[in-house]
């Protein structure tokens, strides 16, 4: 909050209090103007600098930097210059203050410790206050701090995604201009549209479903180009994808391991894709026959990757279940868009 907003709230806060208070009095004592303004205008503003004194000084600089001791004598010196310091006000103005019952004057003692007990009670809530303020100011802090370790955790984890992502799409072109594979310029321009997708589209938090799948199909027909149309996967989507939007890059890890650590050269055991909505929850489903020689079904920094986004993204509000059989990887993910 500004400092001209703190000091307009903290101004109305008083002036509301105070007036309260004369509007009370005024209603149901017989006391003249004088009386009022001196008892609940001017005695409340000398304990409104005390309170001030207390919330601006005294804390920050002895209670927050822990002169515990410092602080105690300088509040006990302040409570009697204010003890002195009211009682001679209140001699000006006798006859509004220490004037009693049978005209008898208000000795000294009694005064002093009553005005005491009223310091106190303005340091109290000036203390309150201060740690009050304090806690919500620290507490805002550390959510900021946390929010911009998330985001660079995040922006470090998207980073990630298209080096690795390049580095096996540039393994299998690579593979088909060694072959001199008529498809080479055909799969050069797909990953032309998947990385113009990659750099272009995904700088929001979220993105359109639809362009979400159609990246992922881009892939896919990549990875076909890559197996000379020999690659097998049965690819089916499910549900009102058109009005719904996901966190970008979020699936394709998952995909990326089953053509990597899978079998797709044979039609009789496809990949199995499977993405079904149903209005804002996503099932995503996807198994492969395993290599007989694979030892790295998990994919390794993918899947990593991947599992450190959606806490990140989506606490609480997913499921991801993987299935390491002998023969078959399954992956399972259910989440609520």
């Amino acid at each position: 909050m500004k400092l001209r907003w703190q000091i307009f709230w903290h101004a109305f806060f008083w002036v509301a209090i105070i007036s309260f208070l004369v509007f009370i009095a005024h209603s149901n004592t017989k006391m003249s103007t004088n009386d009022l303004l001196v008892v609940f205008v001017l005695y409340p503003a000398i304990n409104i600098t005390l309170f001030y004194l207390n919330y601006l000084a005294l804390i920050p600089q002895f209670l927050d930097k822990k002169r515990y001791g410092v602080y105690i004598i300088t509040v006990i010196m302040a409570l009697i210059l204010y003890g002195f310091a009211k009682y001679g006000v209140a001699l000006i103005f006798k006859q509004y203050v220490l004037m009693r019952v049978k005209a008898q004057l208000t000795g000294f003692g009694s005064y002093f410790l009553s005005t005491i007990f009223t310091s106190l009670v303005y340091l109290f809530f000036s203390a309150i206050l201060k740690f009050t303020v304090d806690w919500f100011l620290n507490e805002r802090i550390q959510r900021d701090l946390e929010n911009q370790r998330l985001s660079a955790e995040l922006a470090f984890l998207k980073s990630q995604i298209n080096p690795h992502f390049l580095f096996n799409s540039l393994n299998s072109i690579y593979s088909l201009a060694y072959q001199r594979s008529e498809t080479t310029p055909e799969a050069i321009l797909k990953l032309s549209e998947i990385m113009r997708y990659m750099l272009y589209e995904c700088n929001d938090n979220k993105v359109d479903l639809v362009k979400e799948l159609q990246y992922l199909q881009n892939y896919i027909d990549l990875q076909k180009i890559r197996f000379g149309n020999k690659a097998f996967i049965d690819f089916k989507v499910e549900g009102a994808i058109e009005s719904q939007q996901i966190v970008p890059l979020l699936l394709i890890a998952f995909i990326e391991n089953a053509f990597k650590h899978g079998v797709a050269s044979n039609p009789l055991t496809p990949i199995r894709l499977l993405i079904d909505v149903e209005e804002s929850h996503l099932h995503f489903y996807i198994q492969n026959k395993k290599h007989t020689n694979n030892r790295d079904a998990s994919g390794g920094i993918g899947l990593n990757n991947v599992k450190r986004r959606l806490d990140l993204l989506y606490p609480g509000k997913y499921n991801l279940e993987i299935h390491d059989k002998t023969d078959t990887y399954t992956v399972e993910l259910s989440l609520v868009l």
